[in-house]
């Protein structure tokens, strides 16, 4: 489980390669990005109406990782990590971290519409974690942990449950989505220490083991879709 102990070992000076290794469970699930995903068609996919928000957040376990993966892909142009989907006002990392404050981790993206769609980010929201499994990715455990939609509008919600539907009816994993698609209502930045994660600490122990390996899967999956290293 990614705790507040290892928070404290990424941004020590020094040991925090060597400390964060031997935090990180040798038993961990390999990842597998699914093959013969589907997509949205384009009459599944209404025109987006006059004022449709160019915003999107997406909860999938640990937000360094979720925001490593949508900051690769073209037409993405802000991602920023915090908190959503609980009652407590400004929560801290470790608050949240607790279990104490019903947020989830998730990460706040602003796009551009015209190069990357709604649909678009939903698909790599759902082959980028595994979303049948509730309130755990990994060996990550906890509600902060688990998987959300907070739609911002309408259109959003429609068609984030359209897309579940049509994941679990084409089998592509073996158990149901347990994805909760759910009105956004509020996003609490988390502190400049976990912006920027990756890019800041690609040599970080947590970075190098978890981090890296699964972005280099999705980067091959995705293609011309994303961004040059």
């Amino acid at each position: 489980m990614r705790t507040v102990l290892v928070a404290a070992a990424v941004t020590a000076v020094g040991v925090a390669g060597i400390a964060l290794v031997a935090l990180v469970p040798s038993n961990r699930p390999e990842f597998t990005v699914p093959d013969h995903f589907p997509t949205l068609d384009a009459a599944e996919v209404a025109p987006a109406p006059a004022g449709e928000p160019a915003v999107a957040t997406f909860g999938s376990g640990c937000f360094w990782c979720t925001e490593a993966f949508f900051q690769q892909m073209k037409g993405v142009t802000r991602v920023v990590s915090g908190y959503s989907g609980g009652t407590v006002p400004n929560p801290t990392y470790e608050q949240v971290c607790g279990g104490r404050t019903g947020h989830a981790e998730v990460v706040h993206i602003e796009f551009d519409p015209k190069a990357i769609s709604y649909p678009e980010l939903l698909e790599v929201f759902w082959r980028s974690h595994d979303p049948t499994t509730l309130n755990r990715q990994g060996n990550d455990v906890g509600t902060q942990y688990r998987s959300a939609v907070f739609y911002h509008s309408e259109r959003q919600k429609q068609l984030a449950e359209a897309y579940k539907a049509k994941i679990d009816a084409a089998g592509v994993y073996r158990a149901p989505l347990v994805t909760e698609i759910t009105p956004f209502t509020a996003f609490y930045p988390a502190t400049d220490d976990h912006q920027n994660f990756y890019r800041s600490n690609p040599d970080q122990g947590y970075c190098r083991v978890m981090i890296g390996p699964k972005l280099q899967k999705l980067r091959k999956v995705f293609g011309d879709r994303v961004t040059a290293e």
